[in-house]
């Protein structure tokens, strides 16, 4: 069933029962992130476009551009959608294709990448029975290599990505984006009340000096 969710500052997006509906960790990977002025920016695995539509909500008069993008065309026609109904087509584009595949028309261009992937490896025990669900939280079509190695040809020098993860996954994340010289500045986990952190929330530089800040912990 379609449906509409409301963001910050009167944003509003379109969502889709039968596929899959974003989470609270869109909207901390939103507030995590820190915009420049005049920043061009890019959501990775897009899905409904909720990173980029709340980021932009909460920072209109900073960002020159976001460009949204999603692999499923029916996720992409979702975002395409809000694009329109939020009347940002002069701020907004959508892209749909393979991150493997980034056109080289955005190799380099983009002063900061936001990214909620899919968390789970490949090989991990149980599936979703929705193919739409089950592509956006497992790596069945972009593996993690495969997005940092898309994320280093979209940053330009000294840009930044912000990326939403798996706690338990941290190492390799880690160890992977400095394979493509992009270093860790920031690190906050999040954690319910009492509980071990089961997520991360980091900033890293594409040609960054060493030295990680890490922030304390969020309680979701």
């Amino acid at each position: 069933m379609l449906k509409k969710e409301f963001l910050d500052n009167g944003i509003e997006i379109y969502q889709d029962d039968s596929l899959y509906c974003f989470t609270s960790d869109s909207i901390l990977l939103s507030k995590f992130t820190k915009v420049k002025f005049n920043d061009t920016v890019a959501d990775f695995c897009a899905g409904s476009g909720v990173v980029g539509f709340n980021l932009y909500a909460l920072n209109k008069e900073a960002i020159k551009s976001v460009t949204l993008f999603e692999l499923q065309k029916e996720m992409f026609d979702l975002n395409k959608k809000s694009i329109e109904e939020n009347n940002l087509e002069n701020k907004f584009f959508s892209v749909n294709c393979r991150l493997q595949d980034l056109p080289s028309e955005y190799h380099g261009k983009f002063s900061l990448i936001t990214c909620n992937p899919p968390y789970m490896p490949k090989n991990a025990g149980l599936m979703e029975e929705n193919e739409n669900i089950a592509v956006a939280k497992t790596e069945l079509k972009l593996s993690l290599e495969e997005l940092v190695t898309a994320i280093d040809k979209g940053l330009k020098f000294g840009g930044r990505v912000n990326i939403v993860h798996r706690a338990d996954r941290l190492i390799e994340v880690i160890c992977e984006l400095k394979k493509h010289k992009i270093e860790p500045k920031k690190l906050q986990f999040v954690s319910a009340k009492n509980k071990e952190p089961y997520l991360f929330l980091m900033e890293a530089v594409k040609g960054g000096k060493s030295g990680l800040k890490v922030l304390n912990n969020l309680i979701n």
